[in-house]
């Protein structure tokens, strides 16, 4: 089973995410405008992975629950140090999976896209990821 290490920036969160294939996480870029804010970016990069694949290793984030927007709440875990985002999960997944920073991982190269989420928020300097599903909305 591949084991994929992580964590923040300052290292007082650290982790391994395992998984039977890389296949198991759908890594997707997303547009909203959430995902921009909490990320401070023009998208966020998570991928979608079982709860039970990740296992801290060291140090415990914290976690920031705000309204998404659409009356669902949204739990964000970050290092308290540094600030690093680690992951984030709304209450309707928050027992099957969570979403994880792809960019928290020692290797985010090892789970690339698979799409794109709310595509006509994209950035229109940023081009569209060939070769991945580009969705306007998450249940589409």
């Amino acid at each position: 089973m591949p084991t994929y290490p992580g964590s923040c920036y300052c290292r007082d969160i650290e982790y391994e995410l395992s998984l039977s294939s890389p296949d198991d996480a759908r890594t997707s870029l997303c547009h909203c405008k959430n995902c921009k804010k909490a990320f401070g970016t023009n998208y966020g990069l998570t991928a979608k992975i079982p709860k039970d694949a990740l296992r801290l290793t060291k140090g415990a984030p914290k976690e920031h629950v705000a309204d998404n927007g659409s009356g669902s709440l949204i739990h964000r875990e970050f290092c308290s140090n540094c600030g690093s985002f680690i992951c984030e999960y709304g209450d309707a997944v928050k027992d099957q999976f969570r979403y994880l920073c792809v960019g928290s991982l020692d290797d985010p190269e090892a789970l690339p896209p698979k799409g794109e989420f709310f595509c006509s928020s994209r950035a229109n300097w940023m081009p569209e990821i060939p070769n991945v599903f580009h969705k306007q909305k998450i249940k589409e």
